[in-house]
Formats: structure tokens, C-alpha cells, sequence
């Protein structure tokens, strides 16, 4: 029984002055949140404490797109697990902020509002500078525009902490913290929530989201001289790549070197699959994983 295997050859990765720009990104929000948190709690602000865990969330996501870039070869098992648990604990953490801005808003504690605007000013700044690390490769790598729009929308968020801090300022009304810390409460609930899902597709090793495991089946049982498709399996190797294995039935030919990089190439361009190893069987009654031998 012949086996043929081919990898597609095209693994896409940030430039390597990006481990730079990933460092400095990482530092900096590490740093921020430390400072931020530190004077959220002093100050009595809810807002700050949540525009910190926030920020802690950059760092995650910042730390998976790093890891995404430098490391897309290796088996993501127990990078995705770390997701998964960081992600459940920011859930965690967010609802315990809400459920105290929820108390907060019957007895409102006082507020030092200049405190407040120059905290947040300094995320905006930081956030701003971390998006900028990132700015010139956004259009040729999707891990780095994701990076990049991700420290973008964070600097809009510390300028609304920024605007809150104006207007307690302004009027005098304490309730306003808590009601922004909530507003970011539902920013880092949305963006979490997505890290969830996707880390426990991946932690499952689930087909993942965008790729349509029936098509992919129906194209590779098309194929010229298949007559059967069997073990098929399409898993995440990381966060931006897709690996596939599959068994071909060719009992009146054996394929080639063209055939097997034309499939590869197909499943890239179609499916964004990046990873293929097909095995060609003339005899599919000698392989073990065959339907009827695994029946």
C-alpha cells in the first residue's frame, strides 16, 4: 500500500522586528495595569479597576498573537488551555466588578476625578503607542492588524474612562464610575467571551469556525481516480492555522508529486487550510482506519 504525504509550504508569520514591537507592547500594558490598578483602588474608582483588567486582557491577547506568530509549528494544546483558563478567570473577575458596580449605584462613593483622567490619560497613550508598534505591518499580516485594531479600540476605551473622569468633574454625580465601569465590563465581556469559544474549539480540537468540513470532503471525493474519502480530520494547529489529514482511495492510480501539491494548494486558497498531509491507498481494505475495518 503507497503512501504519499505533501505539506503545503506556506506558513504565514509576522516579521521578525515584530518580536520587538510585541515585547515593548507586552511590557508597557504590564506595567500600565499594575499603576492603573493600584490607584483604582486608592481612588475608589470602579472605572479604573475595570479599565485595568481590560488592559490585562491585552496582555493575553497581545501574548496569543505573539505566540501565534513565533510559534504556529508547535502543538498549541497547552497554549490554548492557558487561554482557556485566563479567559475564565477575566469572566470572573469582570462579574465580580459588576456586581460591585451595581451596589454603587444605590450608595456612590466619592470620586477624585483629576486622579482618574490622569490614569486613563496614560492608558490612552499607552494604548495609542502600542497600536503604533503595529500600524505599518496591519496590512500584510492578519495576526498583526489584529493586534493593531485590538490596542486601537483599548485607547478609545481609556479616553471614554478619560471622559467619565471630565464628567464627574463636571456635575458632581459619583454614579457615573460605576456606570462607565460597566460599559467596559460589556467590552471586556464581549471580547472574552470570543476567546472562550475559541479556545475550547480549539482546546477540543474542533473543526474550526469558517472552514466547511462537508465541502472540503465533497472537493478531495471529486478529485480525478478517488473513489473514496476516508479519516478526514480538519484541527487548529494555532490561532491563524488550520491543518488537515485525510485518506484518498485511488485503486486505479497512485497520484503524484503535482496532484498532491494541486490539492494543497486548493485547500489553501479555498478553505485557508495551511497544513495537508494526504495519504493515497490503492487498497484501502489493508488500512486500519479504513470505514469498514474500524466499523
Amino acid at each position: 500500500m503507497p503512501h504519499q504525504h505533501d505539506h503545503s509550504s506556506e506558513h504565514p508569520q509576522a516579521p521578525i522586528n515584530y518580536r520587538k514591537a510585541f515585547a515593548i507592547g507586552i511590557a508597557l500594558n504590564v506595567s500600565y495595569v499594575a499603576v492603573e490598578a493600584v490607584f483604582g483602588l486608592f481612588a475608589h474608582s470602579l472605572a479604573l479597576v475595570a479599565d485595568a483588567g481590560h488592559n490585562l486582557s491585552d496582555v493575553l491577547s497581545l501574548l496569543l498573537a505573539w505566540g501565534a506568530s513565533e510559534f504556529g509549528q508547535r502543538k498549541p494544546s497547552k497554549r490554548f488551555t492557558y487561554a482557556l483558563r485566563n479567559a475564565i478567570i477575566l469572566l470572573i473577575a469582570i462579574g465580580a466588578i459588576a456586581w460591585e458596580a451595581f451596589q454603587r449605584f444605590s450608595q456612590p462613593q466619592e470620586v477624585p476625578a483629576v486622579t482618574v483622567m490622569v490614569v486613563a490619560g496614560f492608558g490612552v497613550l499607552i494604548n495609542a503607542a502600542t497600536a503604533l508598534l503595529f500600524m505599518s505591518g496591519r496590512h500584510r499580516d492578519l495576526n498583526i492588524k489584529g493586534a493593531f485594531l485590538h490596542m486601537a479600540a483599548d485607547a478609545g476605551v481609556s479616553l471614554g474612562v478619560v471622559l467619565a473622569g471630565l464628567a464627574i468633574k463636571l456635575t458632581g454625580q459619583y454614579w457615573i464610575d460605576p456606570a462607565m465601569s460597566l460599559v467596559i465590563v460589556a467590552v471586556i465581556a464581549i471580547g472574552t467571551w470570543g476567546l472562550l469559544r475559541e479556545s475550547i474549539r480549539c482546546a477540543l480540537q474542533a473543526v474550526p469556525e469558517g472552514v466547511d468540513l462537508e465541502k472540503v470532503e465533497n472537493y478531495l471525493a471529486a478529485l480525478p481516480n478517488v473513489t473514496a474519502v476516508h479519516d478526514l480530520h480538519i484541527w487548529p494547529m494555532s490561532t491563524t492555522q488550520t491543518a488537515l489529514t485525510a485518506h484518498l482511495e485511488m485503486p486505479n492510480g497512485s497520484g503524484g508529486d503535482e496532484f498532491l501539491h494541486c490539492i494543497c494548494q486548493h485547500l489553501h486558497d479555498e478553505f485557508q487550510i495551511e497544513h495537508c498531509t494526504i495519504q493515497i491507498e490503492q487498497c484501502a481494505e489493508a488500512c486500519s482506519l479504513a470505514p469498514e475495518r474500524t466499523a
